[in-house]
């Protein structure tokens, strides 16, 4: 019989197989006996089942070779001429209903009745099979996306949209022109990104004049809400002047300083009426003309716009341009200088509603304390996206926490936000469980007494009560964020040295860095600060090699392998690839599952991985970047602003990770959090020098903080 047939190929190919699971694949087996026409279908119904028992000890040709075997099983018992099979001394219990469905082609004798009861007979249960069988197709999908990840584009493609329910009243009001309200509500709206929802039923409401930080973990939608706002798939009033800042200013001959008075757009088309006024006319003799330009005039004096140029330069000077190079041409900078642009034309600007996404990106120390004292001076609404834990405390008046699909105000920094919520959701989850335990005593109760006639009121009017109590729910806890860079084999120093090292670039003069002695082991957690441009990312190429020294020498063991991290590197992914095929390319001839291993090491799992890169967040790029960078296994990570885009618990895991890292690590970061985290020691690079400090990053502050106030 065929059920001892496979019982026989099974166990003697799987001696320790679960019975669950043996009886399982039996049944399925037995399910589809008549339906399999090849040993492929049988690969396909049952093929990662065995894989799976086998705890991979098997490749795909061996599985094959058994499901051929249980194939011709199969095929013995069904029999090649149904009309001629030998009769067979029963030795079980027949399920007469199967035997009707067996003989149905055969038999015009069958009647309705033995066909009713075919449906009803079955060897396996028919509820578990269908699961089973669903499960099944979803593994053989991912292993048809993940076997062949570079000739098969798995990729699944998202498109943002909104739903936003309408206020009467404002609609009404803004018909009118009658609305003046500075104070934005939107109320009620969902935001799906793809078939995923970001947001459903939220409200989002931003008094005029308050600082609120938006908080939430990487890839939860937060860049995607400041979008809707800014391109107005997010109705509010329209009276009302929005400014995102999320793209760097283009770059054309027009000079920074001019691209940020720019922006200001009443008194560039006033200076642009006078210039005319004056050109066109020469000495103005006609009246209209003349009153024209006179009221220009009025116009620009109460504006106050001789003083515009002067308040564009301070603000280009906060955020680090010399007056040199606020006279360069905007094409002359790089994409973060000409981000700073954005962020100067946004200040300059004052927007009712200002948007920051991860504003300190790409600013050194100097420039975020800069940017922390102006934006406390703001007069209209702000609305920041932030990982930066010591700038939400000391920009935000209000935290907006983005979680489950929900938005919760609290008032307060970000400090008072965590002590906030902590306490509010040990309160929520102490309710929840005080609930719990009366409607399980007064349940008892009613299941005690339901049958007693004596007592027949009292356990209704406990039913009643138990409908009546509120519909309290379990604390929502976010799944926790871990990173692991896969430990190195130890090597023995000196592993990296630069002495005596002095750098210039070719066809200059300057000497970019001097006399720079560093050294640095397995066990090295080093910081590199300072202000930009002096000479921080030149020192790390230096480390690793991409720099030769002018003079100097760098050593480094022989066996020396470096995980170089850059916002660079997260620019130059392949956007139009997933992230499970760009690893996949990059280090080809592994399984996909070590692929798949070494993204889920990042947090990069199950459909995430088949997105395409250019649809992941900020936050989740750099995490693809880190799985690529430790497929290397390096000795050194050497990481240069890895924060950016973060959110604030993944910097906590990202801090955790290099903690636990046996490799060495040099970090340029100005992210408070991570520093005191991870570093030991602390390098400046100041005046073409580098030199340690002792007092850690808070020392290196209360330093930048004194030259700011030297400089005021």
């Amino acid at each position: 019989m065929a059920v001892t047939a496979t019982n026989s190929i099974l166990v003697s190919a799987f001696p320790s197989i679960d019975d669950e699971l043996f009886n399982y694949i039996e049944g399925v087996l037995d399910e589809h006996k008549n339906e399999f026409e090849c040993t492929d279908h049988v690969y396909e119904v049952v093929g990662d089942m065995l894989h799976e028992v086998s705890g991979g000890s098997m490749g795909e040709r061996e599985v094959k070779d058994i499901c051929s075997q249980l194939l011709k099983a199969l095929k013995l018992d069904s029999g090649t001429d149904n009309k001629h099979k030998e009769n067979k001394i029963l030795n079980a219990p027949v399920c007469l209903g199967s035997l009707a469905g067996n003989f149905e082609d055969e038999a015009e004798e069958v009647t309705s009745i033995w066909l009713k009861s075919m449906d009803k007979a079955s060897v396996v249960d028919q509820r578990k099979l269908e699961k089973a069988e669903a499960k099944i197709k979803s593994k053989q999908e991912k292993r048809d996306a993940t076997d062949k990840p570079a000739s098969v584009p798995a990729i699944i493609s998202k498109e943002a949209t909104a739903v936003q329910a309408s206020n009467k009243r404002e609609t009404r009001m803004e018909s009118k022109g009658t609305n003046k309200n500075m104070d934005i509500k939107i109320e009620n709206f969902d935001i799906a990104f793809g078939d995923k929802t970001l947001l459903t039923g939220a409200d989002l409401t931003l008094v005029y004049g308050r600082r609120y930080g938006m908080v939430g973990r990487n890839g939860i939608g937060k860049s995607t809400l400041l979008r809707m706002v800014s391109s107005g798939q997010l109705r509010i009033s329209s009276h009302l002047s929005v400014l995102h800042v999320e793209q760097e200013v283009v770059g054309n001959d027009t000079i920074a300083l001019d691209s940020v008075l720019e922006c200001d757009e009443k008194r560039q088309s006033l200076l642009e009426e006078e210039k005319r006024l004056v050109n066109n006319n020469g000495p103005v003799d006609d009246t209209n003309s003349s009153s024209r330009l006179q009221d220009v005039y009025a116009e620009l004096q109460a504006m106050e716009a001789d003083k515009a140029p002067a308040k564009a330069s301070v603000i280009l000077a906060g955020l680090g341009f010399s007056p040199e190079m606020q006279r360069k041409a905007t094409k002359e900078f790089s994409g973060g200088w000409r981000m700073r642009i954005a962020l100067a034309r946004a200040l300059f600007s004052k927007p009712d509603l200002l948007l920051l996404d991860e504003p300190t990106n790409m600013l050194d120390m100097k420039a975020i304390i800069w940017l922390e004292n102006y934006l406390q001076t703001w007069e209209s609404t702000i609305l920041v996206v932030s990982h930066d834990r010591r700038f939400l405390d000391t920009v935000a008046t209000d935290v907006l926490h983005f979680h489950s699909q929900h938005i919760e105000a609290y008032k307060g920094n970000y400090s008072t936000f965590v002590k906030t919520m902590t306490e509010k959701l040990k309160h929520q989850q102490r309710e929840y469980d005080a609930q719990q335990a009366y409607r399980q005593h007064v349940q008892e109760f009613i299941d005690k007494f339901r049958y007693n006639a004596k007592r027949a009121s009292l356990v209704q009017s406990k039913i009643k009560m138990l409908e009546k109590l509120p519909d309290l729910k379990a604390v929502e806890k976010e799944a926790s964020v871990t990173l692991r860079f896969p430990n190195p084999e130890f090597l023995q120093p000196p592993v990296l040295q630069l002495d005596e090292v002095f750098f210039s670039y070719p066809n200059t003069t300057k000497q970019v860095l001097c006399n720079v002695d560093l050294s640095a082991n397995m066990g090295s957690r080093i910081c590199i600060v300072g202000d930009n441009g002096s000479g921080k990312t030149t020192l790390l190429k230096l480390l690793i090699g991409d720099n030769e020294p002018t003079k100097g020498i760098r050593h480094c063991h022989r066996n020396l392998v470096i995980g170089y991290f850059t916002q660079h590197h997260i620019d130059q992914l392949d956007m139009n690839v997933s992230s499970l095929e760009l690893i996949s390319k990059r280090f080809p001839g592994l399984p996909s599952e070590e692929y798949r291993r070494q993204l889920g090491c990042f947090g990069v799992t199950g459909d995430l991985a088949l997105q395409s890169v250019a649809s992941l967040s900020g936050g989740q790029k750099s995490r693809v970047a880190f799985a690529a960078m430790a497929m290397l296994h390096p000795h050194f990570l050497v990481l240069d602003e890895p924060t950016n885009h973060l959110d604030v618990e993944t910097v906590d895991a990202l801090g955790v990770a290099l903690k636990n890292f046996s490799g060495g690590v040099v970090l340029v970061s100005h992210d408070e959090q991570l520093i005191e985290m991870v570093c030991e020691e602390l390098w400046v690079c100041k005046n073409g020098s580098v030199s340690a400090i002792s007092g850690g990053f808070s020392q290196y502050r209360k330093i930048v903080e004194e030259e700011l106030a030297a400089q005021a």
